[in-house]
């Protein structure tokens, strides 16, 4: 089992849940000190660096050629701010380790996986079927996940292999604290009319995004969907996570898209 981006959150606790239920798991981490904690907890640390082509082919030859029973591709990224000033490369980045490096790291064990007609698992969001303002990096990436998964589900059925995306809303991990670390770093560099033109928006969606690594649920109710979505004789294939997320695909499948805008602005405050 490769479950990648796992020093932190939710990538973390499936590690060791998975583990915990008896699959050898190969950790996906950049950091040394993250491989340390990683064979610590009884894992198989996993040096991946998912936009890097050397990593990933170093990552397939540890793993090896034996038949592999899944793939989590969890790792990612969270870019924010006011589309009109998010620097292009910043967007490309974002839609890198999201996107493109989750189907470079799927291309790359495909083959061991079809060896066990092993499922592939990607961690979507919520974020993947509502888009919030000041997150269209964030959203555009898990938008794409949710085509990437459907149309490599439909490509793997005649093997008997099962891909599922996993749509977690509010869970309380480290992104919120990292992605808001880099996002002030980007705000720096913004030029004045960014904060006269959004800075009342900007300072809700940090309050909210506070709010969410504080109180979001648990890593391991998104872990329990994993291991459902891995182990399930029926598995689903998409896991809502949350009443929030519950909540928000329910208006988005009932409400017209200006009635949920309004309902949106409404909950920013606006």
């Amino acid at each position: 089992m490769v479950v990648t981006g796992a020093s932190t959150g939710i990538g973390d606790v499936s590690a060791r849940h998975l583990s915990s239920l008896g699959f050898h798991v190969f950790a996906g981490v950049r950091k040394a000190e993250d491989a340390e904690r990683a064979r610590a907890a009884g894992l198989e640390p996993l040096t991946l660096d998912v936009i890097d082509a050397d990593s990933i082919r170093a990552a397939v030859e540890q793993v090896g050629d034996t038949p592999l029973a899944g793939l989590v591709n969890n790792a990612g990224i969270a870019v924010a701010g006011p589309l009109e000033f998010i620097p292009v490369e910043e967007f490309r980045h974002q839609l890198d380790v999201n996107v493109v490096g989750q189907v470079a790291v799927t291309q790359a064990f495909l083959p061991a996986l079809r060896k066990a007609r092993g499922r592939i698992i990607n961690m979507g969001s919520i974020g993947g079927r509502v888009a919030l303002p000041l997150l269209s990096p964030y959203a555009a990436s898990k938008f794409a996940l949710e085509a990437i998964t459907d149309s490599l589900r439909r490509e793997l059925r005649p093997w008997g292999m099962h891909v599922a995306i996993i749509e977690p809303a509010a869970i309380a991990t480290p992104i919120w604290d990292k992605s808001r670390e880099a996002n002030e770093e980007l705000a720096k560099d913004a030029p004045p009319e960014a904060e006269q033109l959004y800075g009342k928006l900007i300072e809700r969606i940090r309050a909210e995004t506070a709010e969410l690594g504080r109180n979001g649920l648990p890593p391991i109710e998104v872990a329990k969907a994993v291991e459902h979505a891995l182990t399930a004789d029926r598995p689903k294939t998409r896991y809502l996570v949350g009443r929030q997320a519950k909540g928000r695909a329910a208006a988005a499948a009932l409400l017209p898209d200006r009635a949920f805008d309004r309902l949106i602005a409404r909950t920013l405050g606006d």
